[in-house]
């Protein structure tokens, strides 16, 4: 709001638990205008696989910059958990874009499970890590999960939300 017009909040639907779409809420960290004008720089994408993530990406503000290396922005998503939409560890939910772009085999057993705010993917690295390793590690929470193995992640989530490293 202070570095650009708009809504402080930003709701984007991603696809959650088998499949259904509901509204990720998260504090806006991007000039109104971003998401038409991803098609503008998709040929900067530093992710492999289906995602989309630029390091110094030109639709940030700069309160925006801060808010997702604090991880900030994410905070909403607490009311997609009250929801009922998310929990608060699982693999993270996807947006329609990215969903359509990798395998649909691999799709079924990802969305088996509620989509969360944290997985195994943020406590080991987040962004730097590349799309098969993120997918590896989902697949691996989902077949390992466990009260305690979500306990483990959510205590890991703090160091790494305070170190700030990978987020983007």
């Amino acid at each position: 709001k202070l570095d650009s017009p708009g809504p402080v909040f930003f709701v984007q639907q991603r696809v959650g638990l088998r499949k259904r779409l509901f509204p990720l809420l998260k504090f806006r960290s991007m000039f109104i205008d971003a998401e038409e004008r991803i098609s503008e720089i998709e040929h900067l994408n530093e992710a492999d696989g289906p995602i989309f993530k630029i390091k110094d990406d030109p639709r940030v503000t700069r309160v925006g910059r801060i808010i997702r290396k604090t991880s900030l922005d994410e905070l909403p998503q607490l009311l997609n958990v009250v929801r009922g939409h998310m929990s608060l560890v699982g693999p993270r939910p996807m947006s329609i874009r990215d969903v359509n772009l990798f395998d649909k085999g691999i799709q079924r057993k990802r969305f088996s499970v509620r989509p969360g705010i944290t997985c195994l993917w943020q406590v080991s690295g987040r962004s730097n890590l590349p799309f098969e390793k993120w997918l590896e590690l989902d697949l691996q929470y989902i077949d390992n999960w466990s009260l305690s193995l979500d306990f483990k992640i959510l205590l890991k989530t703090i160091p790494a939300v305070l170190k700030g490293s990978g987020a983007t």
